[in-house]
């Protein structure tokens, strides 16, 4: 079945009329005829094509507290379910989950989740958006430069420029640069490594984004995040 960003997947309604237009553009037609190129192939695509959108589905446009970047989707078999760093219940939480959960657990006290499913942040105004939001199996980064990154950045203008008091997360050198045009008088700007074991310990570790963003949430006038996760047998796949 053809893939139909716009109808087939529906979009939650806030975001489908901020990006109507981006629809319609010529790169996203160009991606949509890879995709659909790639699945005539008979190559595997993560994540499955309804939970493409996930991370806007579950936090609408008015409901962004926070924006954490990340970069292209998990690779691997039953990983990926359209939201940055998340896996689902019941797969183990790759290495940059753990040093985030590590650091979680220092700077707020919360124990290590036994599952790595984010939706619960996600429910809660925590946008967990990839740039690049489908990958081949086994194979990294095998759909950038392909559109995404054009999209996922007018869902950054959209929030930068329509929403105010938004914790932007921007962990490496990549979200870094996609994140550079945030107008940190309007948001903040939380920088920092990226988690990963290669460079956590150059100044992840150590840095307490959690706290920071709760904090800023307070000062202005915001309900701080909950960053506890629930119980695996209460945790879901981000769409089913």
């Amino acid at each position: 079945m053809p893939i139909d960003f716009s109808s087939e997947l529906a979009l939650e309604p806030s975001w489908k009329q901020a990006l109507a237009d981006e629809f319609n553009q010529p790169y996203m037609r160009q991606l949509r005829q890879f995709l659909q190129q790639e699945k005539q192939a008979r190559k595997l695509i993560y994540p499955a094509d309804t939970e493409i959108f996930a991370a806007l589905n579950l936090t609408p446009l008015a409901a962004v507290k926070v924006v954490i970047l990340g970069q292209d989707p998990y690779h691997g078999p039953g990983q990926a379910h359209g939201l940055c760093f998340s896996v689902r219940p019941g797969v183990p939480a790759p290495p940059s989950l753990v040093n985030i959960f590590k650091e979680l657990s220092q700077d707020l006290g919360i124990a290590r989740p036994e599952h790595g499913c984010l939706e619960a942040w996600a429910q809660r105004g925590v946008l967990l958006l990839n740039s690049v939001l489908t990958v081949e199996h086994g194979l990294a980064a095998s759909h950038a430069r392909r559109g995404w990154e054009q999209f996922t950045d007018r869902i950054i203008d959209v929030i930068n420029s329509e929403c105010d008091g938004v914790a932007f997360v921007l962990w490496g050198a990549y979200a870094q640069k996609k994140g550079a045009k945030v107008d940190d008088r309007r948001h903040l700007v939380l920088k920092a490594v990226h988690p990963s074991p290669l460079s956590a310990h150059r100044g992840f570790a150590g840095s307490r984004p959690f706290s920071q963003i709760n904090a800023y949430l307070e000062e202005h006038g915001k309900d701080p995040i909950d960053w506890r996760l629930p119980p695996c047998d209460k945790a879901t796949s981000a769409v089913q």
